[in-house]
């Protein structure tokens, strides 16, 4: 089974899978928090979004308050906070766990990727990326300092778009 099939619900509670969130296309996964210094990458992770829409490609925003409680809001706080404050417009899932026993399923996978020092493991802190393509594999993993923009995001990118 590919993480695309996994169960992961809208932000505003509708069920779904990972493929629903991704629409089949490759995808930058992004655990996001809205009381966190990184914040104003949403404004970045949109900006990418909107750019590369068009040629079949996709953010989604996976929110967790498991790093220093920086996402404590409801979905409907959450949701307001982001198209108030960055105008997002790209999928957003319900709130996971990204790491310890309750890990979303989707992120027992995507942990075992390594970032770009070659580490697998744990998700670090918020905004750390995980770069898919189209059937789910992971291409890339991100750590959260590296902004959505960067030249090797960009670059790892490219090659997935239609």
């Amino acid at each position: 089974m590919s993480i695309l099939d996994a169960p992961l619900a809208r932000l505003d509670g509708t069920p779904g899978s990972l493929r629903d969130l991704t629409g089949g296309r490759p995808a930058l996964l992004v655990n996001v928090a809205s009381k966190c210094g990184l914040t104003p990458q949403y404004a970045e992770l949109e900006k990418l979004h909107e750019e590369l829409e068009p040629r079949g490609f996709t953010v989604v925003g996976v929110p967790c308050n498991q790093f220093g409680g920086q996402e404590p809001g409801s979905t409907e706080e959450i949701a307001e906070f982001c198209s108030a404050t960055y105008g997002v417009t790209f999928p957003m899932s319900e709130k996971v766990e990204v790491n310890g026993e309750a890990r979303h399923e989707i992120y027992q996978h995507l942990v075992q990727a390594p970032n770009e020092s070659g580490e697998a493991g744990d998700v670090q802190w918020n905004f750390e990326k995980f770069l898919i393509d189209a059937d789910g594999a992971v291409v890339a993993r991100f750590n959260p300092g590296i902004e959505p923009q960067d030249p090797q995001v960009r670059a790892q990118i490219e090659p997935l778009l239609a």
